[in-house]
């Protein structure tokens, strides 16, 4: 009998080899298709992304700054650029060793000890991939004396960037501000919002604006930041620069301003060694031609991080350079605020023609007001030209402070304005309800008092503008139909800021008249408060005017005698608002000349001398001024003798021929 057990075992051990070879097999095939599969999608799927990843781990961008955009006056020219900075910079995460690459940076430029300490603190605090300045500003022997040693300092670059740079130093100051390094309060600023800094915001080459226009429009001006292609090894050293790959920046915006340089420049001339403000604008459009602070400081000194020493000698200084007195300065209008008065009184029936006497005092209730000079009796039109107090005391009682302020308010004075640059003051135009708001927790001080009333006549009292507002008021008078507002930015990125359209300024122009009558008598009358230096020298144009002394202090208590007597800080601020020409106004103007005495003697020249160059620049004007001189080379006309004009011989007529004569002829 055969062993077929033994057959049998041979077959289920052969199937059970064939099972478990097509089992594994089949293993094998799904597993070589999936990596037929992956190594697909690799190549030909995600092959860019990792080509793209690949040369990323090769290739780096660093950010390179825009150039900031130009800030023009309204011709053209530049008040705010850009010039090249040469500069070196130290990257931590290409220095090993701090201390011994500054000890090499030290001796080849010099480092003192607070600046090491300072470049310190600063290398520390800042990210890995971020530059620090070593230093910046340097000379061409400076920058070359580092740029050829750079391979024996690890770190360690000289670059050539961008600076912002203010050609006209301080005068436009105040008004285009400065820009300045990013610092750690407006960093955290950013970041308490919930936002996260941009990177540009880190580089040490960026600057962001801090005051004026440069902060105002400082997103317009800013640009977009570019990249610079750089081939770096597995540590992230920079091996070469790829400039194929560079990606260009944009520049920032230019802004244009209606601002006019010589007129800003030969404002801030004459103020000198005084301190003040100039504002002028033009009184048909609104346009600003000169917003001047004086004394200024030089804005390149920001740029870089002005010195200590040089800052508090700014901020030291009693005429206080850093403040903008023509927008955040408040001082009493003084006089030039009688102008108000005189419209108001108009208004509500006041007869010009009524007269005061003015004995240099006037008595009301238990005070004894003063005035300059004993004027006698004087009209309307006779104490504007002439600047009477007592005769404005009595028409300020007259009107009482509700209907004097509402004028007031009514041509700018007490507001601020949208100029495009922050930091303005409203100042106080007072009434009976300003007085309630302002003492609301003093009950017994609420009260409007009577001999409250004069004071408010003759600008003083409670009321405070700035030069800007008073630059307003004499624009809307001189402009007498709209209620111009001044426009500072013209254009931005070449599109045109268009102004709103003005309000009708709602006076009777008989009024006006009135008012422009006086002020042309003030600056050309013979008993005129400014005629001594308010003429213009300018053939047939003349300026309008209202100076303007106002009290800083009361004079008890050894606080300094009228006028520019005694120490400097207790003088009266001298005013003259002014436009020019009188028979057709263009140009209108408030100057504040601060603790400089009387009106007339120290600002109605300087503001002549600002307003001239207003004039000179304008064509039409200076047509009227000029006068063509005479061909030389034309030939005069023959004059006519008096025997020939009393016969009617034409002389201009040619000779006749002569007709021969006949010697044997009878005669």
């Amino acid at each position: 009998m055969e062993p077929s057990i033994f057959f049998d075992e041979v077959n289920e051990r052969q199937g059970v080899f064939h099972r478990r070879t097509f089992l594994l097999g089949g293993f094998a095939g799904v597993g070589a298709l999936a990596l037929v599969g992956r190594l697909a999608d690799l190549q030909l799927v995600e092959g860019p992304r990792y080509s793209l990843l690949s040369a990323s781990n090769q290739f780096n961008f660093r950010i390179v700054p825009p150039p900031r955009g130009r800030i023009l006056d309204r011709n053209g020219v530049e008040i705010a650029s850009n010039r090249p900075d040469f500069r070196v910079l130290m990257r931590r995460d290409e220095t090993k060793d701090v201390n011994a690459s500054l000890d090499k940076i030290s001796q080849l430029l010099p480092i003192t000890d607070d600046k090491r300490r300072q470049l310190t603190r600063e290398i520390a605090n800042a990210p890995k991939s971020t530059p620090v300045f070593i230093a910046n500003g340097l000379s061409w022997d400076e920058f070359s004396r580092v740029n050829v040693r750079t391979p024996e300092l690890p770190g360690i670059s000289a670059e050539m960037g961008e600076a912002r740079f203010y050609p006209f130093g301080g005068a436009f100051s105040h008004v285009i501000g400065y820009v300045s390094k990013v610092s750690a309060e407006e960093l955290d600023a950013v970041q308490a919002s919930g936002s996260k800094p941009d990177p540009l915001m880190l580089h040490p080459g960026f600057r962001i604006g801090k005051q004026g226009v440069e902060k105002s429009l400082d997103l317009q001006l800013r640009g977009k930041p570019g990249g610079q292609k750089v081939e770096v090894d597995s540590g992230g050293r920079v091996v070469r620069l790829n400039s194929d790959g560079d990606i260009r920046a944009t520049p920032g915006q230019d802004v244009m301003l209606t601002l006019d340089a010589d007129i800003q420049n030969r404002a801030l001339e004459v103020f000198g060694n005084e301190s003040g403000a100039a504002v002028m604008m033009d009184c048909r459009s609104g346009d600003v031609l000169c917003l001047v602070s004086a004394p200024s400081f030089d804005a390149n000194q920001f740029v870089g991080g002005a010195p200590s020493a040089y800052y508090h000698a700014l901020a030291s200084y009693d005429h206080k350079p850093l403040l903008n007195k023509a927008l955040a300065g408040l001082y009493h209008p003084g006089s030039t605020f009688k102008t108000m008065v005189t419209l108001a009184a108009l208004k509500n029936g006041f007869d010009p023609k009524r007269t005061y006497t003015c004995n240099k005092a006037w008595p009301f209730g238990n005070h004894v007001f003063n005035c300059d000079k004993r004027h006698g009796t004087l009209d309307m039109h006779g104490a504007i030209s002439e600047s009477c107090d007592v005769y404005f005391f009595q028409t300020a009682i007259t009107l009482g402070p509700d209907k004097i302020a509402e004028m007031a308010r009514n041509f700018g004075l007490g507001q601020v304005f949208d100029i495009g640059i922050p930091g303005q003051k409203a100042g106080i135009v007072p009434d009976t309800a300003w007085k309630k708001r302002y003492f609301k927790n003093n009950p017994l001080n609420q009260k409007w008092f009577a001999g409250e009333t004069p004071s408010m006549g003759i600008g003083q009292g409670a009321t405070v503008i700035n030069a800007l507002q008073n630059c307003t008021m004499v624009s809307r008078i001189a402009n007498g139909k709209k209620a111009v507002s001044p426009r500072l930015i013209h254009s931005v990125g070449g599109v045109i800021q268009a102004p709103t359209e003005p309000l009708d300024l709602g006076i009777d122009p008989e009024h006006l008249a009135f008012l422009h009558a006086a002020m042309t008598s003030v600056a050309n009358d013979p008993n005129g408060s400014a005629q001594a230096d308010a003429k213009l020298g300018l053939g047939s144009i003349k300026m309008a005017g209202k100076t303007g002394t106002a009290q800083d202090h009361t004079y008890k208590g050894g606080h300094g005698a009228h006028g520019a007597q005694g120490a400097w800080d207790l003088r009266d601020n001298a005013w003259f608002i002014c436009y020019a020409p009188v028979d057709d106004p263009r140009y209108a103007m408030a100057v504040l000349v601060e603790h400089g005495g009387f009106g007339a003697q120290a600002a109605v020249p300087r503001a002549r001398e600002i307003m001239k160059v207003a004039l000179l620049k304008d064509p039409e004007v200076r047509a009227r001024i000029e006068t063509p001189l005479p061909d030389i080379h034309a030939k005069p006309p023959p004059m006519p003798d008096a025997a020939s004009a009393s016969s009617g011989i034409d002389v201009s007529a040619p000779d006749p021929m002569p007709v021969p004569v006949d010697p044997m002829a009878p005669q």
